[in-house]
């Protein structure tokens, strides 16, 4: 379906739009960044000789836009939303009857940087007029125009904008039932490994057995799992999300010693035998804190072994960035004293 020849830009579009909101584009990221390659040369080649039809589009003008620039980073100019402005600068009122494309104007708006005044000023527009129109549109448009208001593409998380966009997509008329459903069982496979590597980091946290030995210290570890596959959820990604599932977990245990149990004299010991990264510097440390320190040594040994040695470098920046962490709390603790 990807790769099948089109006519029409706008179609090609359509379907990447829809398989990465659906959650099932890094199937495909190759055959994505060819086809937004294809088309980007075109429309710089359309620019030159004529206008394609759907450049009088607005959701085509701003879908095209938000995907090729924001997501895959080719360098179209924000200028080519003035076509939709009146003779005094302001955008035409009859956009406002035009509720798709009003959509994917906010959508792409979204995805301003500094200095670009006319996406601002789209914000503003968009934002404004479908809330007063999102009442009066058909059930699938109207559920649509009231979730992206409160949650753009931009700001979400693709795992949760994922499950709901399920239930947008099913109900559009032109909808695809092969993609539909290839994106369902994708999200439930995905979802059961997702479980099983939780389970397995669950185990690793259970057998520290932190709830007895340091039992002021917050039991996060899933919510750490959940906050990381909020950046990796892709199953090539298992490794960097245990890895940094363990550290943020350990982290936040740290914060909890410097913060809430550890006294002063006790924190510079800490902070002193995490200078030295030695396990032979944890005979200097209360007994709660070498149960904190042996771990957090092993989170990092368990990193080096697994990363392989061509890229064990890394590691000493991760120790590296963890010491400046402890610097850090350890000036905080100085500073409530």
């Amino acid at each position: 379906m990807l790769m099948a020849p089109s006519e029409e830009s706008s179609l090609k579009l359509n379907l990447i739009d829809a398989i990465q909101r659906l959650g099932v584009s890094y199937h495909f990221e190759n055959e994505i960044q060819e086809i937004l390659q294809q088309l980007h040369k075109s429309t710089l080649h359309d620019s030159h000789d004529h206008e394609d039809d759907d450049d009088d589009d607005l959701y085509t003008v701003a879908l095209r836009f938000r995907l090729q620039l924001r997501q895959h980073g080719y360098n179209i100019l924000s200028d080519e939303f003035a076509k939709f402005k009146d003779n005094k600068g302001n955008f035409k009122e009859s956009l406002i009857n035009d509720a798709q494309g009003m959509l994917s104007l906010y959508e792409a708006a979204h995805l301003r940087v500094h200095g670009e005044d006319m996406l601002d000023e789209a914000l503003v527009f968009t934002a404004t007029h479908l809330k007063s129109v999102g009442s009066h549109l058909s059930p699938p448009l109207a559920a649509q125009v009231s979730h992206v208001l409160k949650q753009p593409i931009r700001k979400g998380m693709p795992r949760l904008e994922a499950t709901h966009y399920f239930s947008i997509y099913q109900q559009e008329a032109s909808h695809n039932k092969v993609l539909l459903t290839f994106a369902k069982l994708d999200f439930n496979i995905l979802q059961k490994l997702h479980q099983k590597e939780l389970f397995e980091i669950s185990r690793w946290w259970k057998d520290l057995n932190f709830s007895k030995e340091l039992p002021f210290a917050r039991d996060r570890v899933v919510e750490c799992y959940f906050w990381i596959v909020g950046v990796y959820f892709e199953p090539e990604y298992l490794l960097a999300k245990r890895i940094l599932t363990k550290v943020l977990a350990m982290t936040s245990v740290i914060d909890d010693i410097y913060d809430v149990y550890g006294a002063l004299e006790e924190l510079e010991l800490f902070t002193e035998a995490i200078e030295r990264w030695d396990i032979g510097a944890i005979d200097q440390l209360p007994e709660y804190m070498k149960v904190c320190y042996r771990a957090l040594l092993d989170v990092y040994c368990e990193m080096d072994q697994k990363v392989g040695e061509e890229r064990s470098y890394r590691v000493r920046y991760v120790r590296e960035a963890m010491k400046n962490q402890i610097r850090a709390y350890l000036h905080e603790a100085k500073w409530f004293y």
